[in-house]
Formats: C-alpha cells, structure tokens, sequence
C-alpha cells in the first residue's frame, strides 16, 4: 500500500508498504540484471551502500540459470541473500532490443535467444510464469516496448495490445498467487503505460490502465531516443492521469538531473544501469559535478572522490590510488568507483527525501540541476 506523506508542488513524499518490507520513495533502485550488480558488487555491499530495492531482469534469467531452478533454490531473494525488496522488470525491453528474429503475435512474442539462437516464446501469462517463480517483491507487467520514433497508427495498435496483455497479466498473477507452491504469494504488480511521444496515446493509454487498480503504474518506452525535453514533456501530459494513491516509476532512467526532473514532476521510483556502467568506466558522479578518475590532474590527488560521501571508497581510498588501480586494470578499482556511484544515487535519493520532508525540494532541486550536471571542476 502507498501512503503520501507529503506533497511539493507535483513532487511527493511518499511510503509504500511491500510483503518483503517498507520503501521510502522516492527512491532508486539499484540494478542487478543477473541477479549481481557489475562490477563485484554482492548484496551485502549494496547493505552499505543504502540500497534499498535491488532490480534485477526477468529475460537473462529465464535464460540462465533459469528460473525454475531459481524456484527451486527458495526464489531469487533467498538465491542472493537479500532480504529487502526486489523488483523483477517483465522481460519485454530486453526481447525487442536483444532478442534476434522476433515476432509479435496476440497471443505474446517468439523470439531467437542472444545467447544460444534458442527459440523461445513468451507472452503475458509465461513473463507472470517466470516472475512468480523468482518470487520478487514486485513484478512488471509484459508490455512491447516500441521503438523511438515509431508510425502513430503502429503505436496506437501496440498500446491497444499492451493494454490486453496486462489484464491477462493481472489475472495469470493472481492464479498463481493462489497456488500452494508459490512461494511469495503477495507478489504485487505493476502496469506500464505505453504510447511514444504521442501526447493522446499516451493519455487514453493511462486511463485505460489506470482501471485495473493495481499496485503501482510505471511510464515505460522513454529513454530510448528522445530527447530528455521530450521525455520530461511526456511525464507532464501522463502523471496527471496516474493514480495519486499508487506509485508512479519511471523505467530507465537516468543520470542525477534526470531524477531531479522527474521528481519534481510527481515521479516516486526510478531505476538505471548508469551509475555502475559509467563507474566501470572511470566516470563519477559527486556532489560538485561529473568527473573522469582517468583524468591525469588526479595522478597525485590524495583527496578522497568526494569529500562530503560516506561510501566506501570515499572513507578509505584516494583519488590517486583509485586511478592507478584503473590504470593498472585493477578490478578492485572497477569495484570502488562502482560503490561510491551507487551510494552517491542512494544518498541523492535520501536528500530528496530529506528536502521534502522539510518542504525544502523546490530550493534543493533548483541548487542541484545545474551542478549535478556539470563537469567538476575540483
């Protein structure tokens, strides 16, 4: 259940109760496609790093170690030691971009394995399927993520589609809610809304869904192309159609100033493999802006990343002994900057919460936009 506790503007304060634990949103979700977050991150790292609900992706799983082993092993919290909430996306992102010789019918999509070439079928009831059997927190509904741009009249049939597909989720998940074996038989759900940078689909989209009542509602098919004007555009035409008692997630994104954006537009749950892709590759986020660890004006920097951050990294190491670890092809470098970027978007998430609790976030958001999009200059 979602409480609102408190409410700027569009921006909300909110709490939502789960079977496996309580979610202070707004919050970020922290990424583990395959059930781990790249870059040696377990889940008792993500303890110390304030996470608070661990995504992880219900295509690569199916795929390996497969989910019914996962079953088998007591679910996939049990599987990776985890005892807070986990969110399982649906799989359906990952069959339109990796999957190869796909083909969408009504009844769901058959594709071609990117490992194997294996040919496999899945549709609403096989994504519930699978999903119960990881036996997460939260599962998404099966929806066609469409391509950017897209022809209006094609967008228009798939949010039709996607719409049917859902009512077909909500039923096979409450089936298998019921049945002995399950093994979290609260599992929640959550609609996405669909429609490109169709203003008009995207509304008729919403509503429709929005009929279904269930746990929460997620804008999906974003941050995939457009612009992030297009996108922050997008949320203002569908967040006055969401449900004001559920909560609103925004799929895929994104970097800081994104967040920022999107909470001030009434967003609550946000999700993105940025923090950890870009730490892999050196690149930081810190309170006074972006920096690259690579960069030779750290060679001899014994500062920490980021002076003001509790993380890891920051406690111990240096800016100068983090880069020779890059430099050297270290992992345990990989390692640092991806726990400091992870916890940096846990505490970001704490100090929105923390804005708003004290009706500050209108200052907070317009202090930070700039600056958290900027290269640091320090």
């Amino acid at each position: 259940m979602y409480t609102l506790l408190k409410q700027e503007g569009a921006a909300r304060r909110g709490r939502f109760e789960t079977p496996h634990g309580t979610i202070e949103t707004p919050v970020f979700m922290n990424v583990g496609t395959c059930a781990a977050i790249k870059g040696g991150i377990s889940t008792m790292d993500l303890i110390d790093v304030k996470c608070q609900v661990e995504l992880s992706n219900t295509y690569h799983l199916h795929l390996r170690p497969g989910d019914r082993l996962i079953h088998d092993m007591g679910g996939l919290r049990k599987f990776f030691n985890w005892d807070k909430p986990v969110l399982t996306d649906s799989g359906g992102f990952q069959v339109f971009s990796l999957a190869q010789l796909r083909k969408i019918t009504e009844e769901g999509v058959k594709f071609a394995s990117h490992i194997d070439g294996a040919r496999i079928f899945m549709g609403p009831e096989e994504s519930m399927r699978i999903q119960s059997n990881l036996a997460s927190t939260i599962a998404m509904a099966f929806d066609e993520c469409i391509e950017n741009p897209a022809p209006y009249d094609y967008v228009k049939k798939s949010c039709d589609r996607t719409a049917r597909w859902l009512v077909r989720c909500r039923d096979e998940l409450a089936r298998l809610n019921a049945d002995p074996e399950t093994i979290n038989p609260q599992q929640m759900l959550f609609g996405i809304n669909q429609g490109s940078t169709y203003a008009d689909l995207r509304v008729e989209h919403m509503e429709k869904i929005a009929e279904l009542d269930l746990d929460g509602y997620a804008i999906g098919g974003l941050a995939v192309g457009e612009s992030a004007e297009e996108m922050y555009e997008t949320i203002d035409v569908v967040e006055p159609h969401m449900p004001k008692d559920k909560p609103r997630y925004l799929m895929g994104v994104g970097t800081p100033c994104n967040i920022l954006e999107a909470v001030h537009r009434g967003v609550d749950f946000f999700d993105c493999v940025m923090p950890s892709r870009n730490a892999r590759h050196g690149n930081i986020f810190t309170w006074h802006g972006k920096m690259n660890l690579l960069n030779e004006k750290y060679i001899r920097d014994p500062r920490p990343i980021d002076e003001n951050c509790g993380c890891p990294a920051c406690q111990h190491y240096s800016r100068s002994y983090i880069r020779h670890l890059f430099k050297a092809k270290e992992m345990l470098g990989m390692r640092l900057a991806v726990l400091h970027n992870l916890y940096f978007y846990n505490d970001l998430m704490q100090k929105i919460r923390d804005a708003l609790d004290e009706g500050k976030y209108e200052e907070f958001y317009r202090h930070y936009r700039e600056i958290l999009g900027a290269r640091s200059e320090s």
